[in-house]
């Protein structure tokens, strides 16, 4: 008779039992002896056979648990069961294995301080105790019970029941002969007794949408990029250049997988002369519409364009050809989909408790619990995951306000003060602080990015200051003031130029990256190119004057797939780019023009090295501004300046004077409006002279801009 009550055996045999690994597995017996149970319902024998032979013949005693006495334990061995049809299996036991968390793993995830989350809960392969398997481990604190299934047991978890590691919330179990593309979840006792299916929110792969369970996987990528990323730890992306390319990567080319896009990114890449790529988020997510910003895997890079070591492979060659990558990230909010994290054991688990800060009513997804230790690990861990694991160079933090502000998008009434009766999210807060402080400890030279909407005080201000700790924000008041000024009608944007000028009240207040991103070409937005007035020739001209103007703004520049060659119909995640464009010379043009913009200005670094410097610029002009231009300078650590004279209004200006910051040549960099790009080639025939004190007379090419040299 067994020494285990019947109710625990009959949990035991429902894979409904917290603990099956005390049950089920060797056991010392009160009188000194050992036994060995395991789970095998419809057997008609069953046996143990240990690593050195010996046969112990185990008999049923309840719902399928078999068990049988042994003077001594094995240290290993196998189980074999027969079956009426005269067919007999035999294999390893999970439940004699030790777990395969340790105590320290345990209190890390406790403590949230597990900076390298990622190798231990999840799903991974393992060669344990001399076996070849796939380690399970999952945090549930609620659930009452938590088993493994998948296409290894016929998607029936009560012959993989996993044990709860106590306090720390996480359940775990070993399945001996699993290996590399076992598809699986987690089957979910929860605290009301509703069984529930999950996927893993750990999972390394997930299966292609609309499927969703989650997939082992075992890299066995050999990275190439050591020059770069031993290069990239001894510089600062912020006084480094920095043009990047904004890509969405179903539909820059429509059909190419990870490995399929490497060759023609990199070509275009190269040819338009950007520093960086940036993706929009890669993490899996089951709605493509969503683009990527309603994420389920958040360690799935997404399988929709091949594996995770297809990724890398990615990223791999874009290094060694000498391009950063940007990914963005979505710490702000998840969707509500069963499979993933919402409500995950039966509880609120990821999102607060408290829909006032744990939901979004607006976007329909739910906020994370920034203030609970494991939530705050598996986020934080996240960002670390994307840096070690595939070499990111930087992650863009989307929707930061909204992480922010307890009453972001909120009515009075429906947010919560915090305990000091401020709208601001304290939780949230001390989160970004730790994911900055900790992504530039671990990652020297890459950059933290703010998508940060609104005037909080010192987004890119150290952590040690109480700033958030970003490398960069996002310059939104910039982006909207620019396009709201160039879709006027040249014959009115001089009573309108303080929306470009208000600009250099607070240029250097934060450390800015300008972007016109992926958001403003979308819902009805239309595109740059129809976004500016005119017909098609001064569209095209208006949109040379504006990347020309940005390029030379302080702040780092990024642009979305598609502007620098004037995409003209609105943007669409479901198909191809409209690369039958290029075949019009005026859209070939522009596109030469941008490379244009790259390339000069990566060779001159007063465009790039002192962005955050207010010492370094110099607004040209005054006192006699003409509403029309916009003038101003840069200068390097060197004594070098470059200058940019913008006239935006339609008509050239002849003799216009100006005071440079020098006398001598001004060698003409770039003239936006050269016959090159399409222009009506208005200029200087390539410089223009100042007198001792600084002062010149030149040519303003129509809706045209100038970038003039001066070497120390």
């Amino acid at each position: 008779m067994s020494t285990v009550s019947d109710d625990i055996l009959d949990a035991v045999a429902a894979g409904a039992y917290h603990a099956p690994h005390d049950v089920l597995g060797v056991h010392e017996q009160p009188d000194g002896t050992w036994v060995i149970r395991t789970r095998r319902p419809l057997a008609k024998t069953v046996t143990a056979v240990t690593d050195i032979g010996d046969e112990i013949p185990l008999a049923h005693v309840r719902g399928g648990i078999w068990e049988g006495a042994t003077a001594s334990p094995p240290l290993a061995y196998e189980i074999v069961a027969t079956y009426d049809d005269g067919s007999a299996y035999r294999s390893d036991d999970p439940y004699r294995h030790l777990p395969t968390l340790g105590e320290v793993d345990q209190y890390l995830i406790g403590e949230g301080r597990h900076e390298q989350l990622w190798r231990v809960l999840g799903a991974h392969v393992h060669h344990y105790n001399g076996v070849t398997g796939v380690s399970f481990a999952v945090w549930a604190p609620d659930a009452r019970a938590v088993r493994a299934v998948g296409d290894f047991n016929g998607w029936d978890g009560a012959s993989h029941a996993m044990r709860t590691l106590g306090s720390s919330g996480v359940w775990e179990i070993f399945v001996p002969g699993l290996g590399a593309g076992t598809v699986y979840k987690y089957e979910i006792l929860t605290p009301d007794g509703e069984w529930i299916l999950k996927a893993d929110p750990m999972a390394n792969y997930a299966e292609v949408p609309p499927a969703t369970a989650s997939i082992v996987t075992e890299s066995s990528y050999t990275w190439g990029d050591s020059a770069w990323m031993d290069a990239r730890a001894r510089r600062s992306p912020t006084d480094q250049p920095m043009s990047t390319y904004e890509l969405h990567f179903g539909s820059w080319r429509e059909g190419l997988s990870y490995r399929d896009a490497v060759d023609p990114l990199i070509a275009y890449l190269t040819e338009v002369g950007y520093t960086h790529v940036e993706f929009l988020p890669l993490a899996e997510h089951p709605f493509g519409g969503s683009w990527g910003y309603q994420v389920t895997g958040y360690y799935a890079p997404t399988s929709r364009y091949g594996t995770p070591d297809d990724l890398r492979y990615l990223i791999d060659r874009l290094h060694q050809a000498g391009f950063g990558v940007i990914m963005d990230w979505v710490p702000g909010h998840f969707p509500k989909d069963a499979f993933a994290l919402a409500r995950f054991d039966g509880r609120p688990l990821y999102e607060h408790p408290d829909p006032r800060r744990g939901e979004h009513k607006d976007w329909g997804t739910l906020i994370f619990d920034y203030g609970r230790n494991e939530v705050r690990n598996f986020l934080v861990a996240n960002a670390l995951y994307w840096f070690e694991e595939f070499h990111v160079d930087g992650l863009r933090v989307d929707a930061v306000a909204s992480m922010l502000y307890l009453d972001y998008s909120r009515k009075d009434g429906e947010w919560e003060p915090n305990i000091y009766g401020g709208r601001e999210n304290l939780e949230a807060i001390r989160f970004l602080q730790e994911v900055n402080g900790t992504a530039y400890k671990r990652y020297p030279g890459i950059a933290m990015i703010a998508e940060e909407s609104t005037s909080y005080p010192g987004v890119t201000a150290p952590t040690s200051a109480g700033g958030l700790g970003f490398g960069f924000k996002w310059n939104m008041g910039w982006m909207n003031d620019t396009l709201v000024y160039f879709q006027r009608d040249p014959m009115y944007r001089a009573h309108h130029e303080g929306e470009l000028s208000f600009s250099f009240v607070y240029a250097f207040s934060e450390r800015f990256v300008l972007p016109i991103s992926h958001d403003e070409v979308v819902h009805g937005k239309g595109t740059l190119f129809s976004r500016m007035p005119g017909d098609h020739w001064q569209k095209l001209a208006n949109m040379r004057a504006f990347l020309a103007y940005m390029w030379g703004h302080p702040g780092k520049q990024l642009l979305f797939m598609g502007q620098d060659f004037g995409q003209i119909g609105e943007w669409s995640e479901s198909r191809s780019l409209d690369w039958w464009i290029l075949d019009q010379p005026p859209h070939r043009q522009l596109l030469d023009f941008v490379g244009a913009l790259n390339r000069v200005y990566r060779e001159h670094a007063p465009l790039w090295s002192r962005d955050a410097d207010e010492s370094a610029f110099r607004r040209l002009g005054a006192p006699n501004w003409n509403p029309n231009v916009i003038a101003f300078s840069r200068d390097d650590h060197h004594g070098n300046t470059v200058a940019v004279v913008c006239n935006f209004s339609g008509e050239p200006i002849h003799d216009y004077p100006l005071d440079l910051p020098a006398g001598g040549e001004w060698t003409e960099l770039l003239n936006s409006d050269a016959e090159a790009y399409g222009g009506s080639g208005v200029g200087n025939l390539g410089s223009v002279h100042a007198d001792a004190n600084g002062r010149a007379t030149m040519v303003l090419p129509p809706l045209g801009v100038l970038w003039l040299s001066r070497s120390s």
